[in-house]
């Protein structure tokens, strides 16, 4: 799509959230830039590209291959753009993207068992204390811990939900499951953190 730059998505602070300020809804957005219009496809970008790298870093704790699967993913979006006919699933399907990246790039390193940096969910951010205020350092430090003993699903399913910031059928829509099986999932990824935090003697988290 002439005028559209896919080489290097900016990452904002993933703290920050998505630009959901704009007049634009993200529907319009999406037919806009799939119709060639490169100010709509920036806007989608800055839009999103903050909550897809969080989650992906969250994910895998190493924040340039967080930022190199965000690029992936956006570069595959502006290439199926133009074909693309947007039914308000375009958050699921970018996210799904940056999911299958990040699984084939995990596989492959294990393959070859390449160790990865900053591998603790230590060295993240944001976390779900984070975005709350007056959190003790402690507790911040005993939830990012609690994170990081989940296994992977569950794990996945906490930071679509509380860093990418996504609805109950956004999250379904994005795993390709039933609504009500991923609402089990993250009711048992949240009872798995609160049993480890209680364990500690942290409650009402």
């Amino acid at each position: 799509m002439k005028g559209r730059d896919t080489t290097r998505a900016p990452v904002p602070d993933p703290a920050a959230g998505p630009a959901g300020s704009s007049a634009i809804d993200s529907a319009e957005l999406v037919v806009r830039a799939a119709a060639g219009d490169a100010a709509a496809w920036r806007g989608l970008i800055d839009r999103f590209s903050g909550r897809l790298f969080g989650f992906v870093r969250a994910q895998c704790g190493d924040p340039e291959l967080a930022e190199e699967i965000t690029q992936s993913a956006f570069a595959t979006v502006a290439a199926k753009l133009p074909g693309y006919v947007e039914q308000g699933a375009f958050e699921s399907w970018l996210f799904r993207i940056a999911m299958n990246r990040l699984r084939d790039e995990m596989r492959r390193r294990k393959r070859h068992a390449v160790a990865m940096e900053g591998g603790t969910l230590a060295d993240l951010a944001p976390r779900p204390a984070e975005t709350r205020t007056g959190v003790e350092p402690a507790v911040r430090t005993a939830l990012t811990e609690a994170i990081a003993s989940l296994g992977e699903s569950d794990r996945e399913v906490i930071s679509l939900r509380h860093v990418g910031g996504m609805s109950f059928q956004q999250m379904a829509d994005t795993l390709e499951e039933p609504l009500g099986t991923l609402l089990a999932r993250h009711h048992r990824a949240l009872r798995k953190l609160r049993e480890f935090l209680m364990a500690r003697g942290i409650d009402g988290i």
